[in-house]
């Protein structure tokens, strides 16, 4: 009896498999150019379509469904699918929304081709601007109800691409330097890509081997240093640059194994300010007021406090909409007290929950040797994972009211978030062990470890109010 052979891959042969598939992925990526550029342009006009045209309908109705009404899908679109999954996108395939579907990417790429070509002056490149863009425009996005009416979204996210174009058109020569350097949510991605299993990775003895024989040149539209690259933060994951000089392949790590592999020199002081003021501050700030009991308390308690001295000028409510939320015929009005406080929250957010992380790294980084803000900041990277947790369930609550509206119940839900951050924060846990393995003594490292568990339970504490405490 003759028995059948069944072939056994070896683990080694496998991932070797694996990684010829995404070689040739990212080749093909390089060889299809003229089928992405497609899909770019088409991105873009539904883009367009769904951030213009809704500003000129009326405002739907309290009964109106998304299938049947213009402007509440296009709600949908943007705030319940595209955002809440493009974050998902980065963490799972680095920065690839950048490279491949971008409407603002393409739109700036595209005016700097023809544009003047002037070179990137030194302000621009200052590294705090993704930090100021990202913060200041979730702040106006609160105070004028962007995930609810879409003048607001044409005014922000109109603007923020008319001032893409007009960078392409005055800087640099078919790149992207809005991208690089603007873009209100460039910093968000470049920290989430680092959790990415995937990335494009420059092999620097190929790389230099190859000198002497003429490749061609890779225009590298987010103006990486090619050869020196290492990191995944800036890296579009176009494809363009897929196989140059044989050195560059697509290839597959462990999710987070860069943050891991980080030296306490490669942390970047506005990194870790967006990350630990920006994503845990201003953004929980931002998606936990409407629902705080704490906010109405306090709202209340100040607004009877005015109306009983006759002081009524902090109440009035004639703010136009594109500076306060101003709909009286939805019911919708925001006073200036109603704005002031909201300006408060955010910022109290910030303070209290950044202030507590940044304590507990400072901890930390004074157990290690070296200098304790330079340690801190280094441990700031092991949060990413909670902070990219944070920004999902933070936009997916939106996604989940609209679908509500609809008609849909999600019993399952709670339970689903309290996976999602539990796994968020061991996650992060895990990541800080790693870097922290490489310390001889034990004692700092237990220290150091627990110290960023105190970080991590601060980060968890304001979800678990805003789903299971109110």
């Amino acid at each position: 009896m003759e028995h059948a052979i069944i072939p056994i891959l070896s683990l080694s042969e496998t991932r070797r498999k694996a990684s010829s598939r995404l070689q040739r992925f990212g080749d093909a990526l390089r060889r299809h150019r003229g089928v992405i550029i497609g899909l770019q342009w088409a991105v873009v006009v539904f883009y367009l379509a769904l951030m213009l045209i809704p500003a000129f309908l009326p405002l739907p109705p309290a009964d109106g469904k998304m299938l049947e009404n213009l402007t509440l899908f296009a709600q949908f679109i943007f705030w319940g699918i595209w955002w809440p999954f493009v974050i998902l996108s980065v963490m799972a395939v680095g920065r690839a929304w950048c490279g491949l579907f971008c409407p603002e990417g393409s739109l700036t790429e595209l005016a700097s081709r023809h544009g003047l070509g002037l070179a990137v002056p030194r302000w621009i490149k200052w590294s705090g601007w993704p930090f100021v863009a990202f913060v200041n425009v979730t702040i106006y996005g609160q105070l004028v109800s962007v995930y609810e009416y879409p003048k607001p979204v044409a005014l922000i996210l109109g603007g923020t691409t008319l001032i893409a174009i007009l960078v392409g058109l005055i800087y640099g020569k078919g790149t992207r330097v809005w991208c690089r350097h603007l873009c209100p949510v460039s910093g968000v991605f470049g920290l989430l890509a680092r959790l990415a299993p995937v990335q494009f990775k420059v092999d620097r003895q190929h790389w230099d081997a190859a000198q002497e024989t003429h490749h061609g040149h890779v225009n590298c539209a987010p103006l990486i240093d090619m050869r020196r690259m290492t990191s995944a933060a800036q890296c579009h994951m176009c494809g363009r640059c897929s196989g140059h000089r044989d050195a560059v392949t697509l290839t597959a790590r462990l999710p987070g194994r860069e943050i891991v592999e980080m030296r306490v020199t490669d942390a970047r002081p506005w990194e870790a300010r967006l990350l630990v003021f920006g994503i845990l501050g201003v953004a929980v700030g931002a998606f936990q007021w409407s629902a705080s009991p704490w906010f109405v308390t306090v709202k209340t308690a100040i607004a009877a406090w005015l109306i009983d001295r006759d002081w009524f000028w902090l109440l009035q409510d004639d703010a136009p909409w594109w500076l306060l939320t101003h709909y009286p015929n939805s019911s919708d009005v925001f006073t200036r007290l109603d704005g002031l406080l909201i300006l408060a929250y955010i910022g109290a957010a910030t303070v209290l929950v950044g202030g507590w992380v940044w304590l507990w790294l400072r901890a930390a980084g004074a157990i290690l040797p070296g200098k304790t803000a330079d340690n801190a900041r280094w441990l700031t990277y092991s949060l990413i994972p909670l902070g990219g947790c944070g920004i999902f369930l933070g936009l997916s609550a939106l996604t989940i009211s609209q679908l509500s509206a609809e008609g849909l119940q999600f019993d399952w839900l709670p339970s689903a978030r309290g996976v999602l951050l539990g796994i968020a924060a061991l996650w992060s846990m895990a990541l800080a062990a790693g870097m922290l393995r490489r310390e001889t003594s034990a004692t700092c490292r237990i220290g150091a470890n627990l110290a960023v568990a105190g970080a991590v339970a601060g980060v968890i504490t304001p979800w678990w109010f805003l789903f299971f405490g109110w």
